[in-house]
């Protein structure tokens, strides 16, 4: 039997590189987000074409409910889960300065990106768990999408980067509950990539890319951090739990 991963966030920018690569490398895939499924179908049916079983989870992860029929439908799907990827996450609708943030701003950025990854890992990592203790030369593992923001600081995006330095907290965390089970966690901390979050600052992130903000001169490619994600799922980083693999084009080098 293939193995499963479970990628939020799954049908659109890196979400979707993440997705790619995985059924590149053989897993059937179940996918989330919040558009309708109708809306996704002509994604999913590009993944299907690479001979794995694809299944579509909608919902906000913000939302208890939405998450208990996420859950419930990742177990009912394929009864197992063997890769879980925590993409999804949401930019600042507005960029303001960090002392005009407002509370609902605030709260929505942490409760997608941070809150609902929280438990919705929460109740997926009890159930790898069980798996685990059922199936013990089987392979789980946990991979956090979070950003170079978890360390550099934006102040006009406050919110955001909070968020995604907690969930780099979380990784740590979640590696430290889980290694005696032998089951890795990882967070990859993804630089500028060209995705719908950053087309609207593409021009002005390329130009800066041109004068030296990135080693390569480049933006990056959702399959570039689709790549590493594989490489992890695979277990073709042992020995690594915990660990942050940064995916930047060597954006936060140390330059002289």
């Amino acid at each position: 039997m293939r193995p499963v991963a479970f990628v939020t966030g799954g049908t659109r920018g890196i979400g979707l590189g993440i997705a790619h690569q995985l059924a590149s490398n053989g897993y059937d895939l179940i996918l989330n987000g919040v558009r309708e499924e109708i809306e996704v179908e002509s994604v999913l049916k590009i993944l299907r074409s690479m001979s794995v079983e694809v299944c579509y989870a909608k919902g906000n992860i913000a939302l208890e409910a939405d998450r208990r029929e996420i859950v419930k439908k990742v177990k009912s799907r394929f009864g197992k889960l063997n890769v879980l990827v925590n993409n999804a996450g949401v930019a600042p609708k507005v960029r303001a300065d960090i002392l005009e943030v407002t509370p609902e701003d605030f709260d929505e950025l942490m409760d997608i990106n941070l809150r609902g990854t929280f438990f919705l890992t929460q109740s997926l990592a009890q159930w790898m768990l069980g798996q685990k203790q059922e199936n013990p030369s089987d392979s789980f593992s946990i991979i956090h999408i979070t950003s170079v923001s978890a360390s550099m600081a934006s102040i006009n995006r406050a919110a955001y980067c909070i968020s995604k330095a907690g969930l780099s907290m979380f990784t740590k965390l979640m590696a430290v509950r889980m290694a005696d089970k032998n089951i890795p966690v990882y967070e990859v901390r993804p630089g500028v990539i060209a995705t719908d979050m950053t087309e609207k600052v593409k021009s002005a992130y390329q130009e800066r890319i041109q004068n030296g903000l990135t080693l390569e001169k480049r933006m990056g490619l959702p399959d570039d951090v689709g790549k590493v994600v594989a490489a992890l799922a695979k277990g073709d980083l042992p020995y690594a739990t915990g660990q942050v693999i940064t995916v930047d084009g060597g954006l936060t080098v140390e330059r002289l």
